[in-house]
């Protein structure tokens, strides 16, 4: 078993990433004196007290066996307390597990608390239950079912047998078992009901996905609003506080009160300057396309190993600080109510000389390298004339280059599955004049 804050501090004080720093491993290491973190979907980080355990997060519904496992490896106390850092499906929907374990053992079900929106964020999954499930398939494909993000068969996003919290704050929130303090404090980030909590006997920060050793997913294309300026902010005030150990949820955990300060005010500065880039444009009256392709993040940051963009990346940020003060309206005023899509196409592709000609310019535009442009003729080429075999290889080709030229995992995943979808196309095109 790795020294998970060795690791940390060698990746971070030399600059080389040669170990994986997010892991799904399930196992359990201590990272201090009675502190343990188990690594998984989302991390599980556990204190003991003399009334119980505190546990902060539950990982997904199907790691959670693995958790379990686990942590009554390390030890057999009943679990007094669980705190959500916010409640994204990957931290909360392992919980049915530890309160079924609790049960098996004879301890009361754990007190869950969280802050006060994560229950209206639980309402919101019910509604949009089947949405969530699509979207996490675009952008995890095969492997969301693996992960235990409610796709596939008959189960929902969010599991059935998730708890909802018992105890709720808003602003901060002093938490006291047994012999420890807890100190919550909301901060909007990643989302709007996420807490980072200060521990001040070991000086330790659990900070939730204030931290992922990635980029911050502060631009998710498929998600609803995040705050990067708050998220800035909620950092600042972490090292504010001068902690020796940070706990995140994903990746590795940091020691060194420099070491720590170091990380997290170079992702703050990072997300603070991209969003006044952004705003300087908008206060000049650019349009969000000129933005999307001027404003960049630095290269030697995007190359720090706790601020690569290898799940979300600043071109997605840029989108949501557009949303977050301008609107969903673009600039463009032909965007404001445009033609459907198939239309456009259509019109498009009888000026190209139809829909396999512009499928074969779209070729001919990736092969000499603007994967950007050919991806949106192939769109086009595929819109205009969903039945066409060219245009459905082209765009499956043309897509499964974008992906493996992408770095962000959100990139891959829905460029990957419009090459599958492609492919599917003219699988039952294939089958259809066989049969």
């Amino acid at each position: 078993m790795p020294d998970l804050l060795e690791l940390s501090a060698r990746i971070i004080d030399e600059g080389i990433t040669d170990e994986p720093v997010n892991r799904v491993t399930n196992e359990l290491s201590e990272v201090a004196d009675g502190i343990a973190m188990i690594e998984s979907f989302s991390h599980v980080v556990i204190f003991p007290t003399e009334a119980g355990l505190v546990v902060f997060d539950t990982s997904g519904a199907l790691t959670a066996d693995g958790v379990v496992a686990s942590l009554r490896g390390w030890s057999g106390a009943p679990i007094d307390t669980i705190l959500y850092t916010h409640g994204h499906v990957d931290h909360v929907g392992g919980s049915g597990a530890l309160a079924a374990d609790a049960e098996q053992r004879g301890h009361r079900r754990p007190r869950v608390i969280a802050h006060a929106n994560v229950p209206a964020r639980f309402d919101r999954y019910d509604l949009t239950d089947g949405y969530n499930r699509t979207i996490n398939l675009r952008q995890f494909g095969r492997g969301a079912a693996a992960a235990g993000l409610g796709i596939g068969g008959p189960a929902r996003f969010l599991p059935a047998d998730h708890l909802d919290p018992d105890v709720t704050f808003t602003d901060r929130l002093q938490v006291e078992v047994g012999d420890a303090r807890f100190q919550l404090h909301h901060g909007r980030g990643e989302t709007d009901d996420h807490l980072w909590a200060w521990v001040p006997a070991p000086r330790a920060i659990c900070s939730g996905d204030f931290l992922i050793w990635n980029f911050p997913n502060a631009g998710n294309p498929q998600k609803v609003q995040r705050y990067p300026t708050e998220w800035a902010a909620a950092l600042r005030e972490m090292v504010a506080r001068e902690p020796e150990l940070f706990l995140p949820a994903h990746g590795l955990p940091i020691a060194g009160r420099d070491r720590i300060a170091g990380v997290l005010t170079e992702v703050a500065g990072a997300l603070e300057q991209l969003v006044a880039d952004v705003l300087e444009q908008m206060n000049a009256g650019e349009r969000l396309d000129t933005i999307v392709h001027s404003v960049r993040v630095p290269d030697h940051l995007l190359g720090r190993p706790y601020l690569r963009p290898l799940y979300d990346e600043p071109e997605f940020v840029i989108h949501n600080v557009w949303r977050l003060y301008g609107g969903w309206y673009d600039g463009n005023p032909s965007h404001l109510k445009p033609a459907p899509d198939a239309t456009f196409a259509a019109e498009v592709a009888a000026l190209a000389g139809g829909a396999d000609a512009l499928a074969a310019r779209a070729r001919e535009v990736a092969d000499g390298g603007d994967l950007r442009l050919a991806c949106q003729l192939v769109e086009l080429a595929a819109q205009a004339d969903p039945e066409s075999r060219p245009a459905h290889g082209a765009r499956a080709e043309i897509y499964a280059e974008r992906r493996k030229a992408e770095s962000s995992l959100m990139a891959k995943g829905i460029y990957g599955h419009a090459s599958r979808e492609s492919e599917a196309r003219l699988g039952d095109s294939a089958r259809s004049a066989d049969g």
